[in-house]
Order: C-alpha cells, then sequence, then structure tokens
C-alpha cells in the first residue's frame, strides 16, 4: 500500500493540468498512489489526464454526471484512497518537488498530528509571483506565527484563528491523516466554497495537533475561472463562512470578548454583501439571518452603514436633479 494517497480533483482547469500533474510525479518522495478524478470537464481535460494513464502510479475516475460540487469529488477520492495520508491536490495549483518530503515526516514523527501544512507562494494564471497566501494573516491576524515552523493543540487553533478565519488559505498545501477525515465524515458536501475551512475546524476539534513547516512548497493559484473567485462574486463565500463561523462557536467555550471580536470581523465581510443590490434579496436576507444567529447585534451593525448608503444615495440623486 503507497503511505500517500494524492488526489487531483479537476474540472475544466486543462491548461493548469500538465504542471499540476508534472508537480506531483516528480516529487522526490515517491512512495504515493496518484488520483486523477475529473467532474465531467467541457474542455480538454480529459484527453490530458487519460495521457498519464500509463504511468502505474495512476489511476483515472472520470464522472459521467457531474457532481454539482467541489466536496463530493473530495469525499470520492478519500473513499477511493489506499494511503494512510492524503494529499487533496487542487487541479489549478502546482508543489515544489520536496512537498511531501517535507510534510510526510511531520505526521510520520507526530501521530497526535491530524494534518500538516505548509506556506504557500501566490502565483497568478501566468504563473507569475505575487507574495505569500497568507498575506492577509500575516498582515491583520499575526506578522510572526506562519513565518516559522510550529506545532499546535487542535482546539486552541480554533479557539484562537479558525473561528475567525479560514488560517489554512489553500487546500493543496494539506497533508492529512485518512483515518481522521473518514471519522469526521469527510467534507461536507452541501458547502461550494468553505467546505476546506470547515473539514480543518472539524478535524482540529475532534482532538491532537496541527503541524505547520514554514517553507514555502506549494503555489497557489489565483485566476477568474477559480472556485474562489467565483463564490465572491455570487456572494456565496460570506453565507457559508457565517455558517462556520456559527458552527464552530457551538461547539467551543470562548469568552465575551472573543465572542465580540469575532462578530467585529464577520461584520466586514457580510454587511457589504447584504447592502450590494447586485445580489438577490433571498440570497441578502439569508446572510442576514446567519449573521444574526452569530451576533445578537447583526441588524444594530447593519444601522449605521445603511443610513450612510442611504444618506450617499439621496446626495447622488439631488445633485443630479439640480444639474438636469
Amino acid at each position: 500500500m503507497p503511505t500517500v494517497s494524492v488526489v487531483v480533483p479537476n474540472y475544466n482547469h486543462a491548461r493548469f493540468l500538465p504542471k499540476r500533474i508534472e508537480s506531483i510525479l516528480r516529487q522526490s518522495y515517491q512512495d504515493f498512489e496518484l488520483i486523477l478524478l475529473d467532474d465531467c470537464s467541457t474542455d480538454d481535460s480529459r484527453a490530458i489526464l487519460s495521457q498519464y494513464a500509463v504511468d502505474p502510479r495512476v489511476r483515472l475516475e472520470f464522472n459521467q454526471v457531474n457532481s454539482g460540487g467541489p466536496f463530493k469529488q473530495w469525499n470520492k477520492g478519500v473513499r477511493l484512497a489506499r494511503g494512510k495520508y492524503i494529499w487533496i491536490a487542487e487541479s489549478d495549483d502546482y508543489a515544489d518537488e520536496h512537498l511531501l518530503e517535507k510534510l510526510v515526516p511531520r505526521l510520520d514523527e507526530d501521530p497526535s498530528a491530524v494534518l500538516c501544512y505548509c506556506r504557500s507562494w501566490r502565483v497568478s494564471a501566468d504563473d507569475k509571483l505575487s507574495g505569500f497566501s497568507d498575506w492577509f494573516l500575516t498582515e491583520h491576524v499575526d506578522q510572526q506565527k506562519w513565518t516559522a515552523d510550529f506545532s499546535a493543540d487542535g482546539r486552541e487553533e480554533c479557539r484562537e484563528y479558525f473561528v475567525r478565519y479560514n488560517n489554512i488559505p489553500n487546500a493543496s498545501s494539506v497533508l492529512f491523516r485518512r483515518n481522521v477525515y473518514q471519522s469526521i465524515g469527510g467534507a461536507d458536501e452541501k458547502l461550494v466554497f468553505c467546505g476546506d475551512w470547515k473539514t480543518w475546524a472539524t478535524m482540529a476539534l475532534s482532538g491532537g495537533t496541527i503541524s505547520y513547516v514554514a517553507e514555502p512548497l506549494n503555489y497557489h493559484r489565483f485566476h477568474t475561472a477559480s472556485v474562489t473567485e467565483r463564490s465572491e462574486r455570487n456572494g456565496v463565500w460570506a453565507i457559508e463562512a457565517l455558517h462556520i463561523v456559527s458552527w464552530i462557536l457551538q461547539r467551543l467555550d470562548v469568552d465575551q470578548a472573543v465572542r465580540a471580536n469575532v462578530c467585529e470581523d464577520l461584520s466586514f465581510l457580510w454587511i457589504p454583501v447584504v447592502l450590494n443590490s447586485r445580489f438577490p434579496i433571498s440570497l441578502r436576507w439569508a446572510i442576514l439571518r446567519e449573521a444574526a444567529t452569530v451576533d445578537h447585534n447583526a441588524v444594530r451593525r447593519l444601522v449605521h452603514p445603511t443610513l450612510t448608503a442611504l444618506r450617499m444615495t439621496l446626495a447622488r440623486r439631488w445633485r443630479s436633479l439640480r444639474a438636469a
């Protein structure tokens, strides 16, 4: 049996697949199997994936009907896996050749570690680097934490970080234990964008530690066709993030000061969406209801920016009437 099962869930990422797959096959650590999934892509993905069928390390699994969600593919890949460790290598990212070499020993040496992840570079569609993928965390949360290796208690990571942010910016940077993933019931298939966040938090809350390697060994790609971009454009990310935070708070004892900080941080996430008329009113109401389950002052927080937006709208209309 291979030690690691690498799962590549693909949908319409033909242009990125060769670099993605080659970065896996050329790993310095070679005790792995590679499971290539395709969720009914409409581009040339299947032709590209099929070229790798001759490699004995590779297994191809093509869906006949689109699954409708990325985390259904995660669960399918893990069901097919034989390794004790899982690497979900997203199809548009790529990796340094030493990623597995550096992450596998961290899980081998610490049986209590439920997952290990490394730092990620931020890279464009045409492979241009633009800093680290965790720039938001280092600028606004903790300037030092992600600059050095660490091992942390899972529940404390939830209390300090996961309850406020997904502090693992990219799933492709993570190596996790298959048995732990299975014990928590896998990824939540109802989620479209935040299923990785909920998965890491659930694994952390199950007990054990989280291990981190500060060396940037993963390349996190940002482009207009990514799930992240689509979710931000349609507002799904806001309601799912509120759901995750509410779910974590129900399972953790946090003091009022921490909860107040969480609610303040979340307000910058959901209020702009609720006030944005380009989103459907049904979604905006759903987001407000979800916000109220986390923050009892959600409606009050909404009043000031709403009045400000109303004043600005009236001022613009008044100026246009005077000009006419």
